[in-house]
């Protein structure tokens, strides 16, 4: 499949949502000059026992995994929403981000999509390259593709209320700090945190600033 068509699957026309999938990764498809990934996962959600219709997901694992976790999520009814937005480093070269291994994984994901049958209102599972504010470089040459989710990346607050939604979790080791600046708010206006490693049952957290969060400004 060419990288509009894998595209395609995630962002079927007619489906909510889908107009927050990034297509960075999609087109870097086409480009793709790597062997693909084969060594799927096929991951079972045992963090949440069904579908809720208040409830919408963040995924923000190492890429693939990220990946393998919304197909799992797929299966129970919620819709993968890929938000991926590193770009590819050139030929040769090495990446603080690995999104040759993203796309690759992407790739799988659409043929596992393939078999799914979503309603066209499933609620988001948004998912996320953990790895993406990893900005260590251990020498000059190594590319800077880090990247970090801003609030104009998802939907709005009052989009999500409109939608019914009163509860997001995020599942990954932590609530990073893109994440944190765009949730404050979130949680101010009543809306509810769970976090979960992927494996455990979902955890309700509250979300409290750092001194350093409290001098920063606010961002989109």
């Amino acid at each position: 499949m060419t990288g509009k068509e894998i595209y395609i699957k995630y962002a079927p026309n007619g489906a909510k949502w889908t107009e927050w999938v990034r297509p960075v990764p999609f087109v870097a498809i086409d480009t793709y000059n790597r062997k693909c990934v084969s060594d799927w996962i096929d991951r079972k959600v045992i963090f949440l026992k069904h579908y809720k219709h208040d409830t919408i997901i963040f995924v923000d694992l190492p890429g693939k995994e990220s990946i393998e976790f919304g197909i799992g999520l797929a299966h129970i009814g919620y819709r993968p929403i890929p938000i991926f937005n590193g770009v590819d480093e050139q030929q040769g070269s090495q990446a603080t981000t690995d999104t040759y291994l993203v796309e690759s994984s992407l790739i799988n994901g659409g043929e596992k999509l393939k078999n799914i049958q979503l309603k066209d209102d499933a609620n988001p599972a948004f998912l996320l390259d953990s790895s993406r504010t990893n900005r260590y470089r251990a020498k000059e040459s190594i590319f800077d593709n880090s990247w970090d989710l801003y609030g104009q990346d998802i939907p709005s607050l009052e989009y999500f209320k409109k939608s019914g939604i009163n509860k997001i979790i995020v599942v990954g080791s932590q609530i990073q700090r893109d994440l944190r600046k765009i949730f404050f708010k979130f949680q101010d206006a009543g809306i509810e945190f769970y976090l979960t490693d992927g494996y455990s049952l979902a955890k309700k957290v509250v979300l409290k600033k750092t001194l350093k969060e409290q001098l920063e400004k606010e961002e989109l």
